[in-house]
């Protein structure tokens, strides 16, 4: 491992007197990016190959001035790493990697308190004013590769999950409970196209089943099951996903938020750009029909080692199940562990 980061390091250090190499700072971002040390290596490999040892000092940077990019493409990219696109499936079976952000926000503040809960089918449950307009919050995403299917239908099988909770941690009058906690199992199945088209890449068409519900009794019950496609396409380090889904019905009697689509609608688009080691990314969604929906925006800045310091506001309705048919403005400020990019 050594020898061949020293090697590495050499031809970095040559590289400004080295113009067949001719690199761009994007694609060496995108391996520095990457989490696992030997798909990081590959990725500078491939990037930037060893040439033969020699024992001449003068034959090595001889060797390093002939050294050329391959022709192939870098696989590597902002889609690329968090798919595991252009790696085996021995590399990637079971490998945990990033789904939606990982964070945790200690001071989240909302301009409106949803003291009442409500839907169509369930009763009000009125917390009076027990509930503060500060609180902490957070979330956990990850997925891994459950099966690669390449060989036969062209596509890897995937499992996620999401969990997001709002913690009442400040209050002591009601002893410091979590609000809310929503539960996100996902199963997908993606393909990688890899096609581009106008300067932009595709990179990911997926197919996915989601559940989402905040595991809670009567009158507090929220929960939904959908079906959604999902196109991912990136330029340099510029990510665009579209996701629009379908809901399926439930019985009426058993429905707990039968109106959900009239404040969340059929989809959302996250948009994410980094700049230097800066991530800026927006997620909104939007029923043309009743004029409701949301957006949300966040600001990732560098702190130390891999955690980022993390400000995200959110305006909307459906910042969490049980405040899925209640409008309000929220800030919090905290730390990421993972983002979009």
């Amino acid at each position: 491992m050594f020898v061949r980061l020293a090697s590495l390091a050499t031809l970095l250090a040559c590289a400004p007197i080295v113009a067949p190499l001719a690199l761009e700072r994007s694609q060496l971002d995108v391996c520095a990016r990457l989490t696992n040390d030997a798909e990081r290596l590959a990725c500078f490999d491939r990037l930037v190959p060893r040439p033969t040892p020699a024992a001449d000092p003068s034959q090595q940077l001889e060797q390093a001035n002939s050294v050329m990019v391959p022709s192939a493409p870098l696989t590597s990219s902002p889609l690329g790493d968090r798919w595991a696109i252009g790696l085996t499936s021995g590399e990637t079976l079971f490998d945990i990697r990033p789904h939606k952000p990982t964070y945790l926000l200690p001071l989240r503040y909302t301009d409106s308190v949803n003291q009442a809960p409500r839907s169509p089918t369930q009763s009000v449950a009125d917390f009076g004013d027990a509930l503060d307009a500060s609180e902490a919050k957070f979330q956990i995403s990850f997925k891994f590769k459950l099966a690669d299917m390449t060989d036969s239908i062209g596509a890897s099988l995937w499992a996620a999950y999401t969990q997001q909770s709002q913690w009442q941690l400040y209050n002591d009058e009601i002893s410091r409970p979590f609000r809310e906690t929503n539960y996100e199992p996902e199963l997908m199945l993606a393909w990688h196209p890899d096609t581009s088209f106008g300067g932009w890449r595709w990179r990911l068409f997926s197919i996915g089943l989601v559940h989402q519900s905040n595991g809670r009794a009567d009158p507090l019950s929220r929960s939904w099951n959908r079906l959604y496609a999902q196109f991912g396409v990136e330029r340099g380090n510029f990510m665009v996903l579209v996701r629009p889904w379908y809901r399926f019905k439930e019985d009426a009697a058993e429905d707990n938020n039968p109106d959900i689509t009239d404040f969340l609608g059929y989809g959302d688009l996250v948009l994410a750009w980094r700049t230097g080691n800066h991530v800026l990314s927006s997620t909104a969604r939007l029923n043309a029909n009743t004029g409701k929906g949301s957006i949300a925006a966040t600001w990732g800045f560098p702190l130390f080692r891999r955690v980022n310091g993390y400000v995200q506001v959110f305006s909307g309705y459906g910042e969490s199940m049980i405040d899925y048919n209640h409008y309000q403005n929220t800030i919090g400020v905290g730390f990421s562990l993972a983002d979009w990019l």
